[in-house]
């Protein structure tokens, strides 16, 4: 259980964004707790990657490679 406090104008943006998604507060703010553990696990594995300093290739090797610039 968690609990947190919300001023007045965030309060109603996440009650407009619920509703507007058919959804309650507790599942969008679920939802965006998620999301953004996993964009800073994401970015962790980025870091370590590149610290790791292995071979990088460019946006336009990349595709080339995987075949989609054909």
């Amino acid at each position: 259980m968690l609990a947190i406090r919300l001023d007045k104008q965030l309060e109603q943006e996440l009650d407009l964004l619920a509703k507007t998604k058919g959804s309650n507060r507790s599942a969008i703010v679920r939802e965006a707790i998620i999301r953004y553990l996993e964009d800073n696990e994401d970015l962790e594995l980025a870091r370590q990657a590149l610290s790791e300093g292995g071979d990088t290739k460019s946006l336009r090797q990349l595709r080339t490679d995987l075949g989609l610039d054909n």
